[in-house]
Parts: C-alpha cells; sequence; structure tokens
C-alpha cells in the first residue's frame, strides 16, 4: 500500500495512505485519529475536525479533535476518556503487507492497548478498518470495543430499515430502539420513515442520541452530492450488547454528528483481546439527492451499498 508521512492539519507527522482514486490520513502525534478520507483528485472528506485542537499535544484532558477514533464501551469518564495526546506507534502489518497498524499503547490505570489497522483497496475508495483492544491489566476486564466517526456540519445521517411488516402477520418485534435521556423524539431533526431514519445536522440545536439493534448492515451520512457510508455488523445471536443491546448508536449536537458502530461485550483474561471492524465507500453523485425523498434514496443507495462490495 503506498503511504508518506506529511505535515497536516498543523501536525508535522501524519500518515497518508493512498492510490490512485482515494486517501486517508491519520494523525502520528496523538491519537490516532483518521482526520480525512476521501476519493481523489477533489472529492471532500466529510469528517468534522475541531480547528482549535488541531496541532497540539500533551494536553492534560481528552480531545475530541475530530475524524474518526477507537473507545470503549460502555462510556464512563475515566475508561472510555482516556488520554490519547501523545505520539502514536505504527508499522506496516507483518502478516498483511497492504494494511498499517496504529497503536495507542498501554497506560495506566487501565492498561487496554488499542490498536487501529486500516487497509486501503488498490484501487477505489473501499477502506478497513480493523479495531483491536488488548488487556495488558492483571484482572479480566468487561468492555466492548466502539468505532466513532464523527462527520462535518449540515449534512444527514441515513439509517436504513427493515422492510414495514404486516398486522397480523408479523406479530413480533424487529426492532429495538434505546433512547437516551436528553433526547426528544420530537425534535425536528429526525425523521422516522418507513425506510430510513434519519437525523439532520443543525446548528443551534442541543444534544440528541439513540442506539439501535441494527440489523441491515450500513448506516451513512449524505452532504450535498457526497456519501460517505460504513458497515454495521448486525447483533450476533447469542452475544450481549452495551447499552441495553446496542450494536450502533449515533448523537448529534450543535457542531457535528457521530456515527457509532460497537461490538459484543466481552470479558477479557489478561493478555486477551477483542476485535471490531468497519468498512467504508464513498461515493459522489452527479447531482445532490434530495434526504427528504425516500423513495428516491431507496432507490440509489441500496444499490450503490451493494456495488460498492464491502458488505
Amino acid at each position: 500500500m503506498p503511504t508518506e508521512i506529511i505535515p497536516f492539519a498543523g501536525w508535522q507527522r501524519a500518515l497518508r495512505l493512498f492510490n490512485a482514486d482515494a486517501e486517508a490520513i491519520i494523525t502520528l502525534d496523538v491519537g490516532p485519529r483518521v482526520l480525512s478520507y476521501r476519493t481523489l483528485p477533489d472529492g471532500d472528506s466529510l469528517f468534522k475536525r475541531y480547528d482549535e485542537q488541531l496541532g497540539g499535544t500533551g494536553e492534560t484532558e481528552w480531545q475530541i479533535r475530530g475524524g474518526h477514533r477507537f473507545w470503549i464501551a460502555p462510556e464512563d469518564m475515566e475508561r472510555t476518556y482516556a488520554l490519547d495526546n501523545g505520539p502514536v506507534e505504527w508499522a506496516v502489518a507483518p502478516e498483511t503487507p497492504e494494511a498499517v497498524t496504529l497503536r495507542n499503547p498501554a497506560a495506566a490505570p487501565h492498561w487496554l492497548e488499542k490498536t487501529l489497522t486500516l487497509t486501503l483497496a488498490p484501487s477505489g475508495p473501499a477502506l478497513t478498518a480493523d479495531h483491536r483492544v488488548t488487556n495488558h491489566s492483571p484482572e479480566p476486564v468487561a468492555l466492548a470495543p466502539r468505532a466513532l466517526t464523527v462527520m462535518q456540519p449540515g449534512g444527514v445521517e441515513l439509517i436504513p430499515q427493515p422492510p414495514l411488516g404486516e398486522h397480523p402477520r408479523d406479530l413480533l418485534p424487529n426492532r429495538r430502539m434505546v433512547v437516551w435521556p436528553y433526547t426528544a423524539l420530537d425534535d425536528p431533526r429526525w425523521k422516522f420513515g418507513t425506510k430510513f431514519f434519519t437525523l439532520r445536522q443543525t446548528a443551534g440545536s442541543l444534544s440528541t442520541k439513540i442506539g439501535l439493534a441494527h440489523g441491515e448492515g450500513w448506516a451513512g451520512y449524505l452532504h450535498g452530492r457526497t456519501f460517505f457510508f460504513k458497515t454495521v455488523t448486525p447483533p450476533r445471536v447469542g452475544q450481549v450488547y452495551p447499552d441495553d443491546g446496542c450494536n450502533f448508536e449515533t448523537y448529534s449536537n450543535h457542531e457535528m454528528l457521530e456515527i457509532e458502530t460497537l461490538g459484543p461485550l466481552v470479558t477479557l483474561a489478561p493478555g486477551e483481546s477483542a476485535t471490531h471492524r468497519e468498512r467504508w465507500f464513498q461515493h459522489v453523485f452527479d447531482a445532490p439527492i434530495s434526504p427528504d425523498d425516500e423513495s428516491a434514496l431507496a432507490d440509489a443507495l441500496p444499490a450503490i451499498v451493494q456495488a460498492s462490495g464491502i458488505l
């Protein structure tokens, strides 16, 4: 995989992965954060970046910075928000020469090592992101890997839904929604349609968040002509998921929108690891597509997702 070290967004060391069709740029001085992912030659990255935090290192408080990051669930103010404001180790993955691995070393008091392995396809924009957490503490640890992508303002998130059923044929539920205490379901940013749930990012808005047991395999973000989407691994039978059963969560406020996927809860013995995979793709339409037209979305988006080959 072609790589180079470049200055980017105020830092002197960032890793650029690229092919003829796409690139991803990841911080090495902190994080890691995937700060940009876009099609070439002139596609836009839909990843939000916090300008006031760019170029900083060594802060005593956790920094969101933007882009894509690797967290631990369930969320708490200590383990989840563990500092990642120092340099990142990276290498070409020895078992997979076409991949690079970025490592956030284990540190006190939790001793959890997080590695992010990124593989960009030889051509096209398909990118695989493997998240691996390893317990280096002397005690078993219960957790779930959690991957979050922070999207820039002004777009609409698209969450596909299963086909609408009929009564009395379909007597059992097929969806589970979890609602956070600060979420109002009459918030006009939300639209709970028959084919998609959509969440619009708008300025001046309060926080909102829901979680789902999401089985449709993907979720995405539409901003103008650009459509970013990533895989959501359906819930595994017999596995328990964080936050009352969520393998997918989404959050938005006045600045950004986050698309989050989660693995199942596991208890890691000392030395054991858990992994969680996402695959990403970006498509640019010839003309903008309306996020309010469910029929148009249903005609266009699933076909693009299937043609991408990432499911």
